[in-house]
């Protein structure tokens, strides 16, 4: 591939709803443009894209993948991204490293609610948008349905481009709408140009109309020849639709059937005339050594920064990190330091990827997209900087996980196999996250659903070898106690010679903290001062573990009041094993109870759905605590707590409620008397996981 400079590279995410047609459409870009000589299909798992086993065997993308394409001297770096809720994180990956977003939107399904998302996700960092309707081969096919559901959706600012038309019900062409061309295909997609067909020629008229008026509203100069009532000519039209497109003030629409073809050399020409370069598009803002936030512009000329987006972790292929070049040539034989641990970074071969495939490259341009392998020091999100010039970009930013389940190995002893394993996957799935809690003595693993956490299962079988199973997350439980009771604690051994003697009375009873509270009210010396330390440290070790379940103990003040000690026998370890004695026979008696963990519930959904959760929230005996409705969406805000072990299956609830326009936020606030029906099953389970750790 030869070298491109940043006017001539554009840079562009594919995104949309999940099974819309993205990586089919990437295939016939691909086909179309003389990389591949064959047309792959996604339902076949024979796509250049989607080459990770994964992919292949659930015919879904998973994750992002680059295929840059050459067309008429401009290099097209595509970035195909999972649409997918549970691999959400590929299509910020892709947001992050572009100028412009390609929409895909089903000629049969229209607008989704993955649609909406990819949007909202591109307008964040407002970059140009244009749709692509595909699948319009399909037999209920309706482009301009799908045009007005568009329109509806996201405004006036949404314009056809590239149009369909039938003959006998069947895909005939598509129309360039600007300047009013109609092109036929053969079953190579190779375009013919022909007459627009004559019941068509209004349709084309009113469409135009639109488009004139939509890009008049982005200029002042233009919206003044508008209102004067004089016709823009085809260039000042193609060059407004060119600048409000950039701009991200225009959303151009085209067609497409990526199946046999037909548009997609339209799309290519467009995409290379219309979208903006590297050059326009890449600069972008970044926090200098001082804090300072400043604007890099995309210049070979200017040192070297750039970022790493996106890391692929192959345990025998190696450490794979995929770069954007904002300033300056990142070259292997050159310096470069990352920004975050001040170390330089040893560059090793640097490659242009499209799908698996690698072709070795001496540099990567201002502009530019690839990646370097075995850069062992960089995660997802460092900058890569100029040793001159140190600056910080904004890191790729990811969804947050919101379910969560244990695991554990199918054989022994792979726990901490599991655990570099899962290391290894988090470098390249930061939406990933993996703790050993070491309260409950369990893994736990957290993502965005479960189809994300099962293909991560799948993933520590196959590349690493590591067999495990999915459980519920046990739920980090307290007991404490409420009755106030005075016991005796006594330590008594003779084995000859020096014995051991400690005597305690010791109070327990409750109060509202959650730290063990221990005092002493010792009087005549009954207890010497020096072992006051050693019944604390008793009573500390034993509060590690309650007497119902065996879950720490809060809220529990001990107060020492009186005992006895053996001028020679006594000891510090004799009072210590008093006050765990004491502990043991006060707390039965002190009305223990178990209390489990209430956390803060922001669930955000549509109106029409606010019903439904809040009787499914009193289902999972939660408290509404009000309703917000959230500016510029018709969307509102339920605010409730809820008991963590209610929490377990939410994120699949919300997104079946809402169709997947729910999302929710869930923060541990404090912990609440467990209901006592509900005790008997708590404390049976946690005798259970004792019994197996015995074993």
């Amino acid at each position: 591939m030869k070298e491109y400079t940043a006017e001539n590279i554009k840079n562009v995410a594919i995104v949309g709803h999940g099974r819309c047609g993205k990586t089919d459409l990437v295939e016939a870009m691909l086909y179309r443009a003389g990389l591949t000589d064959r047309l792959g299909k996604s339902s076949e798992g024979n796509t250049v894209c989607d080459f990770d086993p994964e992919e292949i065997k659930r015919k879904v993308s998973i994750s992002s993948s680059i295929a840059p394409i050459e067309h008429k001297d401009v290099k097209l770096n595509i970035i195909d991204t999972p649409g997918l809720f549970d691999f959400a994180g590929g299509m910020y990956e892709g947001i992050r490293a572009v100028e412009t977003s390609l929409i895909c939107v089903s000629g049969k399904s229209g607008s989704q609610v993955g649609t909406m998302k990819a949007f909202k996700a591109s307008a964040r960092v407002d970059m140009s948008r244009i749709f692509v309707v595909t699948k319009l081969d399909s037999e209920h096919a309706d482009f301009f349905k799908v045009l007005d559901g568009l329109r509806n959706e996201f405004g006036k600012r949404v314009c056809p481009i590239i149009i369909p038309f039938k003959e006998g019900g069947q895909l005939k062409g598509f129309i360039n709408v600007i300047n009013g061309t109609a092109y036929i295909y053969d079953d190579k997609g190779n375009p013919t140009k022909t007459d627009v067909p004559a019941d068509m020629a209004d349709t084309v008229a009113e469409l135009t109309g639109i488009i004139t008026e939509a890009v008049a509203e982005t200029d002042d100069e233009m919206m003044d020849k508008f209102f004067a009532g004089e016709q823009f000519t085809d260039a000042e039209l193609r060059a407004g639709i060119k600048k409000a497109t950039r701009a991200g003030d225009f959303y151009p629409v085209i067609g497409v059937s990526a199946y046999t073809l037909m548009g997609v050399q339209q799309l290519l020409d467009y995409m290379v005339s219309v979208l903006p370069s590297a050059a326009e598009g890449a600069g972008q803002n970044a926090k200098d050594k001082d804090g300072n936030e400043v604007f890099v512009p995309c210049s070979s000329a200017d040192p070297l920064s750039a970022f790493v987006f996106k890391t692929v972790a192959d345990p025998f292929v190696g450490k794979l990190s995929f770069i954007k070049v904002v300033s300056g040539t990142l070259r292997a034989d050159v310096p470069v330091v990352n920004e975050r641990t001040g170390a330089p970074e040893k560059l090793g071969k640097l490659v242009f990827v499209r799908g698996k495939k690698q072709e070795e490259v001496k540099a990567i341009g201002a502009g530019d997209i690839g990646a370097a392998v075995k850069l062992s020091g960089a995660l997802t999100g460092d900058s890569l900087c100029d040793p001159a010039r140190m600056l910080h970009f904004a890191p790729v930013k990811y969804p947050k996980p919101s379910m969560s389940l244990g695991i554990r190995p199918v054989a022994k002893g792979d726990e901490s196999k599991i655990a570099s394993s899962l290391a290894r996957l988090g470098e390249e799935d930061p939406a990933l996250s993996f703790v050993n809690n070491s309260e409950t003595r369990q893994q736990v693993i957290s993502g965005l659903g479960d189809q994300h956490l099962d293909v991560i299962v799948s993933k520590l079988k196959s590349k690493f070898g590591v067999e495990v199973k999915l459980e519920p997350q046990i739920i980090p439980y307290r007991e404490t106690i409420r009755g106030k009771v005075k016991v005796e604690g006594k330590h008594k051994k003779q084995s000859g010679g020096h014995g051991q003697y400690g005597h305690v009375w010791i109070e327990f009873e409750p109060y509202d903290g959650e730290e063990l509270s221990f005092n002493e009210s010792v009087f005549g010396g009954a207890v010497p001062k020096n072992y006051f330390p050693a019944v604390e440290k008793g009573l500390q070790e034993s509060v590690k573990h309650g007497v119902l379940a065996g879950y720490p103990v809060v809220g529990l003040k001990a107060t020492l009041l009186d005992g006895s000690y053996h001028p020679v026998d006594s000891s510090e370890m004799a009072f210590k094993i008093a006050a765990q004695l004491a502990y043991k026979a006060g707390i039965p008696q002190a009305k223990p109870i178990l209390l489990e963990p209430i956390g803060t519930l922001k669930a955000y959904v549509p109106d029409a759905n606010t019903g439904d959760l809040m009787g499914e929230l009193n289902k999972r005996r939660g408290r509404v605590l009000g309703m917000n409705p959230v500016e510029g969406d018709k969307i509102q805000e339920v605010v409730a707590e809820v008991p963590m072990s209610e929490m377990g299956d939410f994120t699949t609830f919300i997104r079946s409620l809402t169709q997947g326009r729910g999302y929710f936020d869930y923060e541990f606030a404090r912990y609440e008397p467990l209901p006592e029906a509900l005790s008997a099953g708590v404390i049976e389970k946690a005798k259970e996981r004792m019994g197996e750790e015995k074993e």
